[in-house]
C-alpha cells in the first residue's frame, strides 16, 4: 500500500470535525474535543497523516499523556495505522529518559539520584526537624502541598504568599508548611535523592542552561502532541516550552468541561488562552458523541450549561450520535442505606439480564461513602471491584479503629448509648466529633471513622433495645469478613476522581445532595464549578444507562437535606410512580421524576420550553402554520372575551406545541406540559375540534365576545 493510499485509509470514516483535526497544518492546533468525541482517534490519525503524506517522520513526534495507559493505546493505534517510531509517554517517563540519558553530561559523570516512589517518610522526618509530629494523614496532606508548591513553581521561601493566593486549605498554618517544605528540600540533598518533580525541574534545567542538550533534544523531537491538556501544571508547561524552543509545531487536545484536578495545580488556563498565546493557531471543536446515547448527551449538556467562570468560556455542547436508549433514571430515598440497597438490587437485575458486572459502575464523591456499596452488594450477591482505593474495611484507619473499639469493650458502662461508647473508642485513635482538620488526607480518615460512628446509628436503629458496643464490634467483624472475599471481575466501584477515562455500559451516581456533590469544603465560586465539572464527568461515564440518586438523611431518621444543586430541575409534578410492594428498597423511593425525551432526537429534556414542545430547540420543527393561525386567532377572542393578555389563555410556546404534536385525544393534550386539568376543563373540547379542523367561528362565534 502506498503512501498516498495510507494516508486515505486514516481518513476514513473520519467525521467533518475529525478530519478537520487531522488535516489541519503544521503549526499550533487546539483539539476541543468533548466527552465520547473520538479524540484518541483525531490526535492519532493526524500523527498518522501527517507521517505517511511524508509531513513529518514519526521519529520526531513526542505525544505526551498523563496516564501510561492512554500512552499504551496510542502506540497501539499508530501501529494498526502504519505508522512506527512514534514516541508516547507521560511527562514524567519522557522527563526520566531524557534525564537519565544526560546525567552523566549534566552531572559531571556521576549517576543520576535514586528517584524516591513516595514524599511520605522523608516529608515525616523533615515535620519532626521542624517541631511537628505527623501520622501518616497529615504526612500525606504535606506531601499533597509540597507536590503542589512545586508543581507551581513555588519555592519554600515563597509558599505562604502563593498559598495565599490560591486559597489553600492547609494542613498546618502555611509558615509551619513551608518550615516542612525548606526541611524537606534540604533532607533530600543531604540523602541524594530526588523526588519526581525535581526529576521534570531536572529535564528543564537541562535543556535551558545547556545548549548541547537542548540542540539534541530539540533535534530529536521536532513535533509534539499532549493530550488532556487542560490538566497540564506549571511545571510541565514550563517542560513542554523547554522541548518547544520557540517552535510552533503543537497540537494539543482537551476539555475544559473536564479539569477537575485544580487541586494538584492542575490549569486550564493554558488551553483556555492557548488561541491567544499561539496566534494563527488552528481551533477545532469535536463535538460529535459517540459514547453515550442523546438522553445521557442531553443531560450532561443541561448540567454543564449552566456552568460559569473561565473553564465555561470552552464550554462545548454535545451531539449525541447513537441510537436512543433508555431515558436517565433519578431516584429519591429516605436514607443512604436504602439508597445503597436500591442500587444493589439493580445492579443484580442488570447483570442477571445480560449486562456484564465490568460494565456496571457506582460512582460516588469521596471514597468514604464506598462503604454502604460494599456492603449492600456483598448482601445482594453482586461481585465489585475497588478502583483507585482500599476496601473500606482494609483501610489502615478503619482497622486500627476496630482494634480500638475492641478494647474500648472491656471498658464501656454497659448502659451507655451506643454512639456515644463508639465515639468515645475513637478517641483512642484521635478521632473527635468535631469539624473534619483541613487536609484531604486527613480529611478522609475523619470521613472514615465518622462513617463507622454513622454505622453504629443504623444499627442501633435497626435494634430493638440499645445494643452494646460489643454487638456492634462483631457486627462490623462480620461486615469486614463479608467484603474481604476477593472477586476477578465484578461492578466497580470508584470516585468521581478516579473514573474519569473510564466508561461503562451502565452508571450509577450516587449521593448527589447538597453536602456531598458539592462538598461542603467548596467555599469559592471556582471551588463549586469544580464539583460541577465532576458530575458531569460523572455523566459523561455512561454509555446508555444512567442512574442518578440521593437520600433525603444519610442515616434512618436523620437531618433532612435537599438534593444537589446540580440537579436538573426535572418535572416532579406528575407522570411519576410511587414505589410499593417490591421490598424495603423499593419502599424507601419516592416519586419518580418524569423525564421528557425529544421526540425527533431522543435526546433528554430539561429546559421548560423545550419540554413543552417536546423537541430540543435545534431539532426541526414540523409546525402545521395554518392551525397555528387558528389557535392563534381563537386564542385573541377568548383574551378579548376574559379582558386578560394572550399569555394566560395559552403561552405561545404552548401553541407552538399544540400545532406541532397535534393531539387528537384528551389524554395527549395533558401530556403537553403547561396544560392541566384546568385548562383542559376550560378550553380542552374546543381546542381538539380546532386540531381537527374546526375553523374559529365554529368553535368560537365572534358574536360570543361582543360587549
Amino acid at each position: 500500500m502506498g503512501v498516498h493510499s495510507g494516508a486515505e485509509r486514516v481518513l476514513a470514516g473520519l467525521d467533518p470535525e475529525q478530519r478537520s483535526a487531522v488535516t489541519a497544518p503544521a503549526g499550533p492546533v487546539c483539539i476541543l474535543a468533548g466527552a465520547g468525541t473520538g479524540k484518541t482517534r483525531a490526535v492519532t490519525s493526524r500523527i498518522a497523516y501527517r507521517a505517511l503524506t511524508g509531513d513529518i517522520a514519526g521519529r520526531h513526534v513526542l505525544a505526551v499523556t498523563f496516564t501510561a495507559r492512554a500512552a499504551a493505546e496510542m502506540r497501539s493505534r499508530l501501529t494498526v495505522l502504519g505508522v512506527q517510531g512514534v514516541q508516547a509517554r507521560t511527562f514524567h517517563a519522557a522527563a526520566l529518559r531524557q534525564v537519565r540519558y544526560f546525567a552523566p553530561r549534566l552531572l559531571a559523570g556521576r549517576a543520576m539520584p535514586e528517584l524516591l516512589d513516595s514524599k511520605v517518610r522523608v516529608v515525616t522526618l523533615a515535620a519532626a526537624k521542624v517541631g511537628l509530629r505527623a501520622d501518616r494523614a497529615a504526612a500525606r496532606d504535606l506531601s499533597a502541598e509540597i507536590e503542589w508548591a512545586k508543581s507551581s513553581l513555588v519555592e519554600p521561601g515563597e509558599y505562604v504568599v502563593a498559598a495565599a493566593k490560591a486559597l489553600r486549605e492547609t494542613p498546618y498554618e502555611p509558615a509551619r508548611v513551608a518550615d516542612v517544605f525548606d526541611a524537606y528540600e534540604r533532607l533530600k540533598r543531604g540523602n541524594g535523592v530526588i523526588d519526581f518533580e525535581d526529576m521534570l525541574r531536572a529535564a528543564v534545567w537541562g535543556i535551558e542552561e545547556h545548549p548541547d542538550v537542548a540542540e539534541q533534544v530539540r533535534n530529536q523531537y521536532r513535533h509534539f502532541v499532549v493530550d488532556e491538556y487542560q490538566d497540564v501544571n506549571p511545571l510541565q508547561q514550563r517542560l513542554l516550552e523547554a522541548w518547544l524552543g520557540g517552535r510552533d509545531d503543537l497540537t494539543v487536545v482537551g476539555d475544559a468541561s473536564q479539569t477537575i484536578y485544580s487541586f494538584t495545580g492542575a490549569t486550564s488556563s493554558y488551553l483556555v488562552d492557548f488561541p491567544r498565546l499561539h496566534r494563527g493557531a488552528t481551533v477545532v471543536r469535536l463535538v460529535r458523541d459517540y459514547r453515550s446515547t442523546p438522553q445521557v448527551v442531553g443531560l450532561a449538556n443541561a448540567v454543564i450549561s449552566q456552568a460559569r467562570g473561565t473553564e465555561a468560556r470552552l464550554r462545548l455542547e454535545l451531539h449525541g450520535q447513537r441510537r436512543p436508549g433508555p431515558e436517565p433514571e433519578l431516584r429519591i430515598f429516605t436514607d443512604e442505606p436504602a439508597e445503597a440497597n436500591a442500587v444493589a438490587a439493580r445492579c443484580r437485575a442488570l447483570v442477571a439480564g445480560g449486562t456484564p458486572a465490568r460494565e456496571i459502575a457506582v460512582l460516588f464523591r469521596t471514597n468514604a461513602q464506598s462503604e454502604a456499596y460494599e456492603k449492600a452488594l456483598s448482601e445482594a450477591g453482586v461481585p465489585y471491584v475497588l478502583q483507585g482505593a482500599e476496601r473500606f474495611f482494609e483501610r489502615p484507619e478503619v482497622r486500627q479503629a476496630m482494634i480500638a473499639l475492641r478494647a474500648a469493650t472491656r471498658s464501656a458502662p454497659a448502659d451507655a448509648p451506643l454512639r456515644a461508647a463508639v465515639v468515645d473508642g475513637l478517641t483512642a485513635v484521635g478521632w473527635a466529633p468535631d469539624a473534619p482538620p483541613p487536609g484531604g488526607a486527613a480529611r478522609e480518615r475523619w470521613e472514615a471513622l465518622a462513617a463507622l460512628v454513622q454505622l453504629a446509628e443504623e444499627y442501633a436503629a435497626q435494634a430493638e433495645e440499645e445494643p452494646g458496643l460489643t454487638g456492634f464490634t462483631e457486627e462490623l467483624a462480620r461486615r469486614a469478613a463479608q467484603q474481604h472475599v476477593p472477586t476477578v471481575e465484578g461492578v466497580t466501584l470508584a470516585s468521581l476522581h478516579s473514573a474519569k477515562g473510564l466508561e461503562w455500559d451502565a452508571v450509577f451516581l450516587v449521593g448527589l445532595a447538597e453536602g456531598t456533590l458539592p462538598t461542603t469544603y467548596a467555599k469559592t465560586m471556582e471551588q463549586v464549578e469544580e464539583e460541577r465539572r465532576l458530575l458531569y464527568v460523572g455523566i459523561t461515564r455512561a454509555r446508555e444507562w444512567l442512574w442518578l440518586s440521593y437520600a433525603t438523611a444519610r442515616s434512618p431518621g436523620g437531618r433532612a437535606r435537599r438534593p444537589s444543586r446540580f440537579l436538573p430541575q426535572l418535572d416532579r409534578s406528575g407522570g411519576g410512580e410511587r414505589a410499593g410492594g417490591a421490598g424495603p428498597a423499593r419502599r424507601a423511593e419516592r416519586r419518580r421524576p418524569q423525564v421528557v425525551s425529544c421526540r425527533i432526537c431522543g435526546a433528554t429534556l430539561l429546559a421548560g420550553a423545550d419540554r413543552k414542545l417536546g423537541r430540543c430547540p435545534t431539532c426541526p420543527s414540523d409546525i402545521d402554520e395554518e392551525l397555528y393561525e387558528r389557535l392563534r386567532e381563537w386564542r385573541q377572542r377568548v383574551a378579548g372575551a376574559q379582558k386578560v393578555p394572550a399569555y394566560v389563555v395559552f403561552t405561545d410556546a404552548t401553541l407552538t406545541a399544540l400545532a406541532e404534536r397535534k393531539p387528537g385525544r384528551t389524554e395527549e393534550l395533558v401530556a403537553i406540559a403547561g396544560i392541566g386539568p384546568r385548562k383542559v376543563g376550560l378550553y380542552g373540547d374546543t381546542v381538539l375540534a380546532l386540531v381537527a379542523g374546526a375553523t374559529v367561528d365554529e368553535v368560537c362565534p365572534q358574536k360570543t365576545f361582543e360587549i
